[in-house]
């Protein structure tokens, strides 16, 4: 298969096909990162055409600084910023404190497949419960495996920022968590 710098370069010559292609390719991560943040399947469905359609617009105008992913990633974003503007001031309200990083939220031993089932739906329902601030940060990071650069990126945040938001997400996580295991001893 053809690399996506070579489909990105054919969709800039106008040829809708590779631009399909290139939709194909992204649509899922593009969906789901708009659901998360706006947290309604319809407003994600209509956030995700309408990030397309001003990527084709604006495709001209990508240079290849960073991968289409991300830039797809830098769209839907602002539009979720646009829907939800109350998001924009909770990520700026995180702060800039640099922080090392931390171990990742560790989900315990699978016990036995239902357990670790019912673990898994209690933290996504956790994370969904988080402010959009942290459930974006945590999305990027955890769901799409993003490095700290490009999240920054995309988030037009700084690189403290970023990591601020995700330690403190993952405090608040870790916080249920002792609480959810408290519960079932």
């Amino acid at each position: 298969m053809e690399n996506e710098a070579a489909i990105v370069a054919r969709a800039q010559a106008g040829d809708s096909g590779a631009f399909e292609m290139l939709v194909v390719e992204h649509q899922a991560y593009v969906f789901n990162l708009a659901y998360r943040v706006l947290g309604n399947e319809q407003e994600a469905e209509d956030t995700a055409q309408e990030a397309f359609v001003r990527a084709w617009q604006s495709l001209p105008r990508f240079r290849g600084q960073a991968r289409f992913g991300t830039w797809m990633y830098r769209i839907v974003t602002n539009l979720c910023y646009n829907r939800l503007p109350k998001l924009r001031r909770e990520l700026s309200a995180i702060g800039d404190d640099e922080i090392e990083d931390h171990a990742d939220l560790q989900a315990g031993k699978p016990g036995d497949g239902l357990e670790a089932d019912e673990r898994r739906a209690w933290l996504h329902r956790q994370i969904e419960a988080l402010p959009e601030a942290y459930r974006l940060l945590v999305t990027l990071r955890y769901q799409r495996n993003l490095p700290y650069e490009e999240i920054a990126s995309i988030t037009s945040l700084p690189m403290g920022t970023v990591k601020t938001g995700l330690f403190r997400a993952k405090e608040r996580l870790r916080s249920a968590l002792v609480t959810y295991e408290e519960a079932r001893i």
